[in-house]
């Protein structure tokens, strides 16, 4: 299962969906996308923004600084990721702190 934490300056994913095999698993390849896009998005607006590392299985993002864009693209990143977990309940835990 993967496990999102998070709060106002932190996101934290950890682990795997395992909703299929690996190349195959659907849930892991969609949150990668949402949360790769959007820190992508981010960072091209303003690298100061935010500070991340993505390691297999593991996706640590740092919200440096909060401006009305920024918050809503975190926001939308949350909310679809809260979207793909009412659909794969056994597969995406999502936590709030």
């Amino acid at each position: 299962m993967t496990k999102v934490t998070i709060s106002k300056d932190h996101i934290e994913i950890k682990g795997h969906a395992m909703y299929d095999v690996h190349g195959r698993d659907i849930v892991c390849a969609s949150i990668s996308c949402i949360v790769i896009t959007s820190v992508n998005g981010i960072l091209s607006i303003d690298e100061s923004y935010l500070k991340y590392s993505n390691k297999s299985g593991y996706i640590s993002i740092d919200i440096l600084k909060h401006d009305k864009i920024v918050d809503r693209l975190i926001d939308n990143m949350i909310n679809l990721l809260k979207e793909l977990s009412d659909q794969y309940k056994k597969n995406i835990q999502i936590k709030e702190v």
